[in-house]
C-alpha cells in the first residue's frame, strides 16, 4: 500500500476551518427550521427542489438525486411530508415501480412561510460574514470540490454562467 498523503499544516489548518464552517453553518440553518418552521433542513429541500420543478413534481430517483440522499432516506421524509399534506405521490403509468412527489398547495404554502426566516439565516450565517469578492471565491471553491467528487447531479446549482 501505498505512503498516505499526509496533509501539511497549511493543509490541515483549512480542513479543520472547513469543519469547523460547516458544522456551525449546518447547525444554524437546522436548529432555525426546527424552530422557526417545525421541520428539518432536509424537508425543506425537498420543498424547495419541487417547487423548482415542472408541475411541482419529480420522480422520487430524480428527487432523490438533487437532495443527494439515499432512496430510503427519501422515501421516508416523504411519507413525513405525505402526513403533514405537503406532498402527495402518484404512479407512474409507463413505469409500474415508479413513482413521482408532486408539491401540493399546503407544501407550497409552508414554504412560503418557511423561507423569509431561512434565507436570513443563510445571509446571517454566511453572506454578512463575507466581503463580494469571498463570495465569489466561496462560490469557485465549492464547484470546485462538486465537480472533482463527481457530482454532475445538480449542475446548475454550482455552476456560474460566463461572465
Amino acid at each position: 500500500m501505498a505512503e498516505p498523503r499526509w496533509l501539511n499544516e497549511k493543509e490541515q489548518q483549512a480542513w479543520r476551518a472547513f469543519i469547523a464552517a460547516q458544522r456551525v453553518v449546518n447547525s444554524r440553518i437546522e436548529q432555525q427550521l426546527q424552530r422557526d418552521a417545525g421541520i428539518p433542513h432536509t424537508y425543506y429541500e425537498i420543498l424547495v427542489r419541487l417547487s423548482e420543478a415542472a408541475d411541482n413534481r419529480l420522480r422520487m430517483s430524480e428527487l432523490a438525486d438533487a437532495t443527494l440522499g439515499s432512496r430510503s432516506r427519501l422515501s421516508h421524509a416523504v411519507n413525513r411530508l405525505e402526513q403533514a399534506g405537503w406532498v402527495r405521490r402518484e404512479g407512474i403509468e409507463s413505469d409500474r415501480r415508479g413513482q413521482v412527489a408532486i408539491m401540493t398547495d399546503l407544501g407550497r404554502q409552508k414554504l412560503v412561510e418557511s423561507a423569509p426566516g431561512h434565507v436570513e439565516e443563510v445571509r446571517s450565517a454566511i453572506f454578512d460574514a463575507l466581503t463580494e469578492e469571498q463570495v465569489e471565491q466561496l462560490h469557485d471553491i465549492c464547484a470546485s470540490l462538486a465537480r472533482h467528487s463527481g457530482d454532475t447531479i445538480d449542475r446548475a446549482a454550482w455552476e456560474r454562467p460566463p461572465r
